[in-house]
């Protein structure tokens, strides 16, 4: 497998000089795969990442029904330590001009109950390997002085969120870390967006409980192509924070206009009727 992505990374440079190129993490499915077809429509080449081996060939070729991109696919887990280091070496000799990352996952229950391997895996996939990978892309972006970068956080970046924590907690370093280093980056020519949707009908439902594969509060539940689009022309304009939706919006603000303590409070009440089994 290894010998086969480099090979086909090699093609990709040689065939490709003149085109800009994004790299897509969580790209086989949801809002990876929407966003990576935004991308394959405005004439980007890809580079896709993904777990699922089956579902990453599978949105290549559906990828490749209306447009013509060259695409590279990398299976990869990105829970392992230092994976992102190991992308970026066979990466290393193209531009990217495009970063999203996009993988992620939740779980449910309460801190002291639930599976600490879980959740680390979590927790170095949403921070430890999105950061690093940003750190070993960035100071190419910096110095070409040009790229966009986009992050998912969530609504949920803004507030605790009893019976989730670690994950409302990943959902917050990304939001902050988005934020601070956009600041950082001004008048280098690259931005960096967070995109903090709602609820969205994607797969991430079905993995969030064992008990629980579906949520059992429909209200507010975004179409994840509208999401998608939203999020990708907010990363072209070079926006901070994107939030699609007026409900989401208001939802964001409301630990300033109630305290985050009865916010909190309301997040537990929501999540306990929206999952209990």
């Amino acid at each position: 497998m290894r010998h086969n992505v480099l090979f086909n990374i090699r093609q990709f440079k040689m065939k490709n000089n003149n085109q800009n190129t994004a790299l897509v993490t969580g790209a086989a499915s949801g809002l990876g795969y929407e966003l990576a077809l935004l991308l394959a429509k405005d004439n980007y080449n890809l580079i896709l990442i993904d777990i699922d081996a089956e579902k990453l060939e599978e949105a290549k070729q559906n990828i490749l029904k209306d447009y013509q991109p060259n695409i590279t696919l990398m299976v990869k887990d990105l829970s392992v330590v230092n994976i992102a280091e190991e992308i970026y070496k066979e990466i290393s000799n193209i531009e990217i001009d495009v970063v999203i990352n996009n993988a992620g996952f939740g779980l449910f229950g309460t801190f002291c109950d639930t599976d600490w391997e879980r959740e680390a895996k979590m927790l170095n996939l949403h921070i430890l390997t999105s950061t690093h990978l940003l750190k070993l892309l960035l100071p190419d972006m910096v110095n070409r002085g040009s790229g966009k970068i986009l992050n998912l956080s969530s609504l949920a970046a803004f507030q605790p969120g009893p019976l989730m924590a670690l994950y409302y907690a990943s959902k917050g370093y990304i939001l902050s870390f988005s934020e601070a280093i956009s600041n950082e980056l001004k008048g280098t020519g690259v931005t960096v967006t967070a995109l903090c949707p709602g609820p969205t009908k994607t797969s991430f439902q079905s993995v969030v409980s064992e008990n629980a594969a579906e949520n059992k509060i429909a209200f507010n539940m975004a179409c994840p192509k509208d999401v998608a689009l939203y999020g990708y022309n907010a990363m072209q304009k070079g926006k901070v924070v994107a939030i699609p939706g007026a409900i989401n919006k208001f939802l964001s603000v409301l630990p300033r206009i109630l305290t985050r303590n009865r916010t909190t409070k309301i997040v537990r009440k929501i999540q306990d009727k929206n999952r209990a089994s």
